[in-house]
């Protein structure tokens, strides 16, 4: 079982909540007039558990990892697109890329099961900003269709690779985690794991992901109804979903996302793919979520119930169903404001300023 750091102590914290919300209403404004700007700069008071928080080194890692259902048929794009993609954070060309320097986030791209060797002969035939990191588990899984996607042992593998990833930033000096992902046929797999996680039927999770037409929507939920039943009697855990139903990529997150909230960092959560990954570390562990900030409402037609379900508050709801976590690392600036100005906004009393009734 993959160990992390106690989250026993509980955001809620009897000295601390009562002192950071007056510190807000106390702000020159009228009560709750930044709204969930308020929200944000008390949760994350809470999360570091101090009146004055601090923001450092964000980083976002980017797992990329390919999916043996591929071979269902429930993506429109070849498998090959993957590989493709990750050459193409390497060289700065995609979304995350532009977002992420605009933002000041640190990106790392990690290789957590692509179905590809980044051997030398690319390095030679490309120019690279950034560094691959090497973590790969296997190449792609297995089709859940008629067999669990990753062995125990994988899946184990998985989530301590990213909490050691985790780690590393943490001893540089990050706090702030975003999260993004790559893979063909990871919608289908975070359809399958919110599916059974959630008690969801499989139309009410699974979406077009990269671009279905309605009758390869149908197709898709009909592979995820054929793999859980399939799998029926051993989806009996959370780690046991993400090993039977998971990717690499979803299992690198998850172990991520729990290393960073275990350390009272802020955890940026993503789309579809990102809030899957959060619901199986919720399930894990069940102090997790109040770590997380959700940065957005995908558009990928599960995500809105997914969120409900984790009754979270996105900071966005900008149609975005992209991935690569391009919608935390756009949230971050609201982040920022919330943090800003619980810190640096004048009180009542220091700017000599009538409150309400006075």
């Amino acid at each position: 079982m993959f160990n992390m750091l106690d989250l026993s102590k509980v955001l809620s914290d009897t000295v601390l909540y009562p002192a950071l919300l007056q510190k807000i209403n106390q702000k020159t404004k009228p009560l709750g007039a930044l709204g969930r700007v308020e929200e944000i700069a008390l949760q994350i008071g809470l999360i570091q558990n101090t009146l004055s928080p601090v923001l450092h080194r964000p980083i976002i890692f980017v797992f990329a990892g390919d999916h043996g259902v591929t071979q269902a048929g429930i993506s429109p794009y070849p498998q090959v697109v993957t590989q493709q993609m990750v050459l193409n954070f390497l060289q700065g060309g995609a979304a995350i890329n532009v977002f992420a320097k605009q933002m000041g986030f640190e990106l790392c791209v990690v290789d957590a099961g692509v179905n590809a060797d980044f051997d030398e002969s690319l390095w030679l035939n490309h120019e690279f900003i950034h560094e691959l990191i090497h973590e790969k588990v296997a190449k792609g899984t297995q089709n859940f269709l008629d067999k669990p996607a990753m062995t125990d042992v994988q899946c184990k593998e998985a989530l301590g690779r990213g909490a050691d990833l985790v780690q590393q930033a943490l001893a540089a000096g990050s706090n702030v985690f975003a999260f993004g992902e790559m893979g063909i046929g990871n919608t289908t797999s975070a359809a399958a794991i919110m599916h059974v996680l959630c008690n969801l039927p499989v139309s009410e999770c699974a979406g077009r992901g990269a671009g279905l037409d309605d009758a390869g929507v149908q197709h898709k939920i009909a592979v995820i109804e054929q793999a859980v039943a399939h799998h029926q009697g051993r989806l009996n855990s959370a780690e046991a979903v993400l090993a039977h139903l998971g990717g690499f990529e979803i299992a690198m997150m998850v172990g991520a996302m729990l290393a960073a909230a275990s350390a009272r960092a802020v955890v940026l959560v993503d789309g579809f793919i990102s809030s899957a990954a959060a619901l199986v570390a919720a399930k894990m562990h069940a102090d997790f979520l109040p770590y997380c900030i959700f940065s957005h409402c995908s558009n990928e037609s599960g995500h809105r119930k997914l969120l409900a379900y984790l009754n979270a508050k996105p900071v966005l709801d900008l149609g975005l169903r992209l991935g690569e976590g391009t919608g935390a690392v756009l949230a971050y600036p609201i982040i920022q404001a919330a943090v800003n100005f619980l810190n640096e906004m004048a009180s009542f009393e220091s700017a000599h300023v009538s409150e309400k009734g006075a």
